[in-house]
């Protein structure tokens, strides 16, 4: 059995894995989801959230 790891690294070899590794770094140069990321980590890191 596959670990989890070279499960992952299959799919990313696929069409489809290659098209959402293209939108997620996309995505990650928006300002806005920068911000949505950063809250998130900083909610599960346990730190008060500044608005």
């Amino acid at each position: 059995m596959a670990s989890i790891v070279q499960r992952i690294r299959d799919y990313l070899q696929t069409p489809k894995g290659r098209e959402n590794v293209e939108k997620v770094k996309t995505m990650a140069r928006d300002p806005q989801h920068q911000q949505r990321l950063r809250r998130l980590m900083d909610q599960w890191r346990g730190r008060r959230i500044h608005h």
